[in-house]
């Protein structure tokens, strides 16, 4: 891994950290060439004085220069800027996150639409250990909010559903995610002792990100690498990435802990996949194949039947149609999943038509 300033980018610098400010380093790389951007912008918490605990010790807080904007305006300028670099740099397929607080998150979220990208989903990272309010006239900043984005209005993007639900022991995964803050061995420190960087991400928080909405070599570019959190997952969940840092400190701790990253082989990378992301097959496929015949007949869970006809329908006691619209209307419903409600004989056995369909798409897949 090696670090490379913004002029020297030629070509899509992967698994390297670029130096240099994010706006000028993003306008040398090529367009359409990253398939997620996952930013973690300056806050701009417009502190104002030194912040002490009730034991009068000085509270860490972000006080760096990276920080400090002159007002909104200047701001909002700023996150435009990166922004708009950011979406010419997403693939038409392509999809951004952004995380902030109370700070600044409305205003990212403002530009972000204002710019062309679609809202998918806004997440609350619950910390389970925040720090408290020490001054008591609030209530204790408990969370923090990520905005997931499309490239535009209708655009295809990647997202594991049934992945995530895997994660979440089957559950459907839901937009509040209670993970802690960095503590102990995961907090990177400097040579001194201190934090190595005020806002360092949990890994935790990454690895659901990417395990959600990348593929296995797919290109992450994190235009505020910090201390290299999303590197090391990336590394980690074999993920191309790009990081773009200007502070060299940072840079140097990235660096070491990306190195010390060992990726995960090759069969620990599958994820359950997604049933949309599957191939679709018609019913009629089935029946050209000649996987099920003309006049066969398909029964559901109770025995009634319903005839395959040569052209993919079903004719079963008064009723014509799919499958889907011959099995709503057997059960007077308004809607049926014909794949896993009628069932074939094979052998004096029952078989659910779904498995000819998974057949199909293994072949499919095998073709590609």
């Amino acid at each position: 891994m090696t670090t490379r300033t913004a002029g020297e980018a030629d070509s899509l610098p992967l698994d390297t950290i670029l130096a240099g400010d994010c706006i000028e380093t993003m306008r040398a790389l090529p367009d359409a060439s990253v398939d997620l951007v996952f930013a973690d912008p300056p806050y701009n918490l417009q502190l104002r004085g030194e912040l002490h605990r009730p034991d009068n010790s000085r509270v860490d807080a972000v006080d760096d220069a990276w920080d400090r904007f002159d007002g909104f305006a200047s701001y909002d300028r700023f996150t435009r800027a990166w922004l708009a670099e950011a979406r010419r740099l997403l693939k038409p397929a392509g999809a951004i996150w952004v995380i902030g607080s109370y700070h600044n998150i409305f205003r990212v979220g403002t530009a972000l639409q204002d710019l062309g990208f679609w809202i998918l989903n806004d997440v609350i990272w619950r910390k389970a250990n925040p720090m408290p309010n020490f001054r008591g006239k609030r209530l204790t900043n408990a969370h923090e909010t990520l905005i997931w984005a499309s490239r535009s209005e209708g655009a295809r993007y990647t997202f594991n559903y049934e992945a995530l639900k895997a994660l979440n022991e089957g559950v459907q995964m839901r937009s509040d995610w209670t993970i802690p803050l960095c503590t102990g061995q995961e907090r990177l420190k400097d040579d001194k002792g201190g934090k190595a960087h005020p806002t360092q991400k949990p890994e935790a928080l990454l690895h659901r990100v990417l395990l959600a909405t990348t593929r296995p070599g797919d290109v992450v570019l994190d235009p505020f690498f910090g201390t290299g959190t999303t590197g090391a997952v990336a590394k980690m969940l074999g993920r191309r990435w790009i990081g773009i840092e200007r502070e060299e400190s940072y840079r140097r701790v990235a660096r070491e802990r990306i190195d010390r990253v060992r990726p995960l082989d090759r069969s620990a990378l599958e994820v359950t996949a997604s049933k949309r992301s599957e191939p679709r097959v018609a019913f009629g496929v089935l029946v050209e194949r000649g996987l099920l015949r003309p006049g066969e007949v398909l029964v559901n869970a109770r025995g009634k039947a319903a005839k395959v006809r040569a052209d993919g329908t079903l004719v079963g006691a008064d009723v014509t149609g799919s499958i889907h619209q011959v099995g709503a209307a057997y059960e007077n419903a308004p809607s049926c999943n014909g794949w896993t409600y009628w069932h074939f004989r094979r052998e004096g056995r029952l078989i659910p038509i779904d498995v000819l369909r998974q057949q199909v798409r293994q072949e499919l897949g095998d073709m590609a």
